[in-house]
């Protein structure tokens, strides 16, 4: 039997396909599965967040020991390293010309007086003559101008006194504060002049100062800081350069006049009680600042934020476990963990592991 194609069979079968394909492509594709996620509940905790800043030991006060007048060194009253009291004395000069000119003028000072008190008497004779009319006025006058003289005469002999006086003082050096004294740079015997050598440095050592420097952008936060009524008692701690912590802790000294034009940034000083003598003047350290994330503050772990154009977000999961974007401000660093001062609220729950997934809304499944 001979079989015949039909081909209105062909074209049905066609578009029978072509409708089975169209309505394939019309449905709709299945929703991505839940990410799995963990998740942090927030929580306040407490907090010292730390600011630091490198810092330079310096005495409260310093001077050069140097001498004022020429001569040999006869001795030495203090060894290196020594501490000494105010007025101590330290060094002395060779002190034999400088005697001997104080007793010269003392002695010119004697005559001048002497003279003085002739020509006093001869004036006030005079005087007395003169109204009886029983001496010349010439006379009388030229009286009072050698006393005038006379008196000129003294004048300059106390002030050659004076000088004499001064010298021989700068022979001797003393200290002028309580501190302590270097490693001295001469010897017996050495020849000084006036302002050479320098014979040895003299410091301040309890309390002492440690100067750092802070960004003029910080000035409104610090002073707030610092005059805030409930600042704690360690505001300032020093972290000596071998890691250790210095065991007292300081209070603000003063903040320069004005902020440098050039760096933006001004210089503060610190006092540090040093009764112990551990702080020499010359040590580099790190100061440490408590800044705003200090007591109860909200933290959370450090890998849930992310960055963006510099801006930092989190992940905060819904009741219908989706999740949205939560821009933050961030805080002070601590290990693993970071404080955050603004964009977030204890009780909210935000995602901790598995942010990379994530996107604005999507859903996720809590491990």
């Amino acid at each position: 039997m001979k079989k015949y194609f039909n081909p209105s069979t062909l074209f049905f079968a066609a578009l029978a396909a072509v409708l089975y394909g169209c309505g394939n492509a019309a449905q709709t594709p299945p929703p991505p599965p839940p990410v799995a996620v963990s998740v942090y509940k927030v929580a306040t905790k407490p907090v010292t967040g730390l600011d630091s800043y490198p810092a330079t030991v310096v005495a409260l006060n310093e001077i050069e020991l140097r001498p004022q007048v020429s001569g040999y060194i006869t001795h030495i009253f203090v060894q290196d390293g020594q501490q000494v009291k105010k007025g101590q004395k330290l060094y002395q000069i060779d002190q034999t010309k400088y005697v001997a000119a104080r007793n010269q003028a003392a002695a010119s000072l004697a005559s001048a007086k002497a003279q003085l008190a002739r020509v006093q008497k001869d004036v006030d004779r005079y005087e007395r003559l003169d109204q009886n009319e029983a001496i010349a006025k010439q006379t009388l006058d030229n009286a009072k101008a050698e006393l005038l003289a006379a008196q000129a005469q003294v004048q300059a002999a106390e002030a050659q006194v004076a000088a004499a006086e001064t010298d021989l003082g700068y022979s001797q050096i003393t200290a002028p504060f309580d501190g302590k004294i270097g490693i001295s740079q001469v010897r017996l015997g050495t020849q000084v002049s006036p302002g050479q050598p320098l014979l040895n440095t003299l410091s301040s050592m309890d309390p002492v100062q440690v100067d750092f420097v802070i960004n003029e952008k910080e000035i409104p936060r610090y002073y707030r800081l610092v005059n805030a009524p409930d600042a704690p008692d360690s505001l300032f701690t020093l972290k000596l350069s071998d890691d250790s912590l210095y065991p007292h802790p300081g209070k603000l000294a003063t903040v320069d006049r004005a902020v440098g034009r050039q760096t933006g940034t001004v210089n503060v000083r610190v006092e540090f009680p040093n009764d112990e003598g551990m702080l020499i003047p010359g040590m580099t350290g790190v100061l440490r600042v408590i800044n705003a994330d200090h007591g109860d503050q909200l933290v959370i772990p450090y890998k849930a934020v992310t960055e963006q154009m510099g801006e930092y977000f989190v992940y905060v999961l819904g009741e219908d476990d989706t999740v949205t974007q939560q821009t933050l401000k961030l805080g002070t660093v601590f290990g693993a963990e970071v404080a955050v001062r603004e964009g977030l609220q204890a009780g909210q729950t935000i995602v901790v592991d598995g942010i990379q997934k994530l996107r604005q809304g999507s859903k996720v499944q809590v491990q």
